[in-house]
C-alpha cells in the first residue's frame, strides 16, 4: 500500500486512540518517527517532560502528547498514553505486508495436510503429513513443518522457522527467523556406561497472539506439554525449557535461559540474560532485573527482584552499596591494622 492510500487525518488517528486534538484537525499523515528525525507528513510521540522543548520544536506534522503537556507544537493529540497512542497508530500507518495467497512451486506439501485457501506458502516450505495451516497465514521461504503440526489463523512463520512433530500453535502467532519449535528436552539419566536418554515425548503448545523472537527455541515436554500462554512475547536468543509453563502476557528478554519444569505465571516480566534453575515458580506480577540468578526450586513471589542468587531490590541496592565501599574499607582496615601494630610495637617498648 502506498503512502497517499495509507495517509489519514490527525481527526481519524486522534478518534483511532480516544486523544483530543490540539490545532488543525485535517492535516494529512503518512509515517510515524522520531521527534528529531521527523519530517513533513510524520507524526512523532513524547512522554517524558524533558523532551518535551524538543518536542516543541519538531518538524513532524502532529506530536502525540500527555494531556496538558508543555508541548508547544502547532498540531498535537493530546491522550493519556502517548506511547500506547503511538504504537495503535504505528499500526495502521504502517500495516505489516501480507503476500497474495499462493503456493510456491518448490514447496513441498505432505498429500495429508490441510492448508487453507488464503494462506500464503513460500520457496522450499515443508510442510509434513496430517498438519494443518490456517487461513491467512503466511509461511516463509525454507521453514520446515513437522507431521501433526496444527497452525492456527493470521499467523507468520519466518525464513527458516523449524516445528517439530505434534505442535500445536494458535492464532496471530509470530514466530521470527530460525525459531525452533519442539526440539527434545535437556533430559537424561546416568548409569555406570555414562547417560541415558530419558523419553521426550511430549508436546508443545503456543497459545493465540504470542510473538517469539528470532533463534529461540522452546523444547518439547519430556511427559505432556510446554505452553507458552496467550499474549506472551519472548525477545530473541531465548531458550524454554522441556515442561515449562510460562502464563499470559509474560515479557522474556533475550539471552534469557529457563530450565525445565519452571512455571511462571502470568503478568511477569523477565529482564535479558536472566537464568533459572529447574522447578522454580515466579509468581504473577513478579518483575525479575536482568542478569539475575536464581536457585532451582525457589518460588519468586511478586515485587521486583535482581542479582544472583536473586533477592528483593531494595536488598540489592543496599548491597551494592556496600560492595562499592569495599576498596575504601580495605584501605581503612590497612590503616588501622598499621596504627595496632605501631602501638603494639609502643607498648612492647614501655615493657622493656
Amino acid at each position: 500500500m502506498d503512502e497517499a492510500r495509507r495517509a489519514k487525518t490527525v481527526d481519524e488517528l486522534a478518534a483511532l486512540v480516544g486523544g483530543c486534538v490540539v490545532g488543525d484537525r485535517t492535516v494529512l499523515i503518512n509515517r510515524v518517527n522520531s521527534v528529531a528525525s521527523a519530517a513533513e507528513g510524520d507524526i512523532t510521540y513524547v512522554e517524558d517532560e524533558k523532551y518535551f522543548e524538543a518536542a516543541s520544536t519538531s518538524r513532524a506534522s502532529c506530536v502525540i502528547a500527555p494531556v496538558g503537556a508543555n508541548v508547544k507544537a502547532p498540531c498535537r493529540i493530546e491522550v493519556a498514553k502517548p506511547k500506547l497512542a503511538f504504537a495503535l497508530i504505528a499500526e495502521v500507518l504502517h500495516p505489516p505486508k501480507r503476500p497474495e495467497p499462493s503456493i510456491h512451486p518448490t514447496a513441498v506439501i505432505a498429500a495429508s495436510a490441510d492448508v487453507a485457501l488464503t494462506a500464503f506458502i513460500g520457496p522450499h516450505v515443508c510442510i509434513g503429513e496430517h498438519s494443518g495451516v490456517g487461513v491467512s497465514t503466511q509461511i516463509h521461504a525454507g521453514a520446515s513443518i513437522g507431521d501433526s503440526v496444527t497452525i492456527g489463523s493470521d499467523c507468520v512463520i519466518h525464513p527458516s522457522v523449524v516445528i517439530y512433530d505434534n505442535v500445536s500453535i494458535g492464532d496471530r502467532v509470530i514466530l521470527h527467523a530460525g525459531v525452533v519449535i519442539g526440539a527434545d528436552g535437556f533430559g537424561y539419566v546416568r548409569d555406570e556406561q555414562g547417560y541415558h536418554k530419558f523419553p521426550q515425548v511430549g508436546t508443545v503448545v503456543i497459545e493465540d497472539d504470542v510473538e517469539l523472537g528470532a533463534n529461540t527455541c522452546v523444547d518439547r515436554a519430556a511427559l505432556g506439554r510446554t505452553r507458552i500462554g496467550r499474549g506472551t512475547k519472548i525477545d530473541n536468543m531465548v531458550h524454554v525449557g522441556h515442561n515449562c509453563d510460562i502464563g499470559e502476557r509474560v515479557v522474556i528478554a533475550a539471552q534469557t535461559g529457563i530450565s525445565g519444569s519452571v512455571i511462571i505465571e502470568d503478568d511477569c516480566v523477565i529482564g535479558g540474560q536472566v537464568g533459572f534453575g529447574d522447578h522454580i515458580r515466579v509468581q504473577s506480577g513478579a518483575i525479575i532485573g536482568s542478569k539475575a540468578g536464581i536457585l532451582p526450586g525457589k518460588i519468586v513471589r511478586p515485587g521486583v527482584w535482581w542479582g544472583i542468587p536473586i533477592q528483593p531490590l531494595d536488598e540489592y541496592k543496599r548491597l551494592n552499596a556496600h560492595i562499592s565501599r569495599l576498596p575504601h574499607v580495605r584501605q581503612e582496615l590497612k590503616e588501622l591494622t598499621e596504627r595496632v601494630r605501631m602501638l603494639e610495637n609502643e607498648l612492647r617498648q614501655n615493657e622493656e
